[in-house]
């Protein structure tokens, strides 16, 4: 089960996200993340309680960050964990989406 919390400050929002990202969170991320974020001009989203990502959840994180960074956000992936940043890495996730985008 995929949650998440928000903490803003100023026109910064972090996205504290916890659990796995997959099809069961496509709904989360289209309803409720992605019309919440788009009102800040950089979005950070803290990966530390993310333990697993399949492929559905690789294109929602794609479409998301792709979409925000269109509209001219900066988008952060930050404190990822090593077996998720494996995956990322495997997929060229970094090249996708620009190297500046993981910390």
């Amino acid at each position: 089960m995929f949650t998440y919390q928000l903490d803003t400050k100023e026109d910064m929002v972090t996205l504290s996200c916890e659990g796995d990202i997959d099809i069961d969170a496509s709904e989360v991320f289209e309803d409720g993340i992605q019309p919440v974020v788009s009102g800040y001009s950089t979005i950070i989203f803290d990966f530390e309680q993310i333990y697993f990502v399949d492929s559905s959840g690789i294109g929602l994180i794609i479409k998301l960050v792709n979409e925000l960074q269109e509209a001219g956000k900066t988008v952060r992936i930050e404190r990822i964990r090593p077996e998720v940043m494996e995956v990322f890495e495997l997929l060229q996730i970094d090249e996708i989406l620009g190297k500046d985008t993981f910390l």
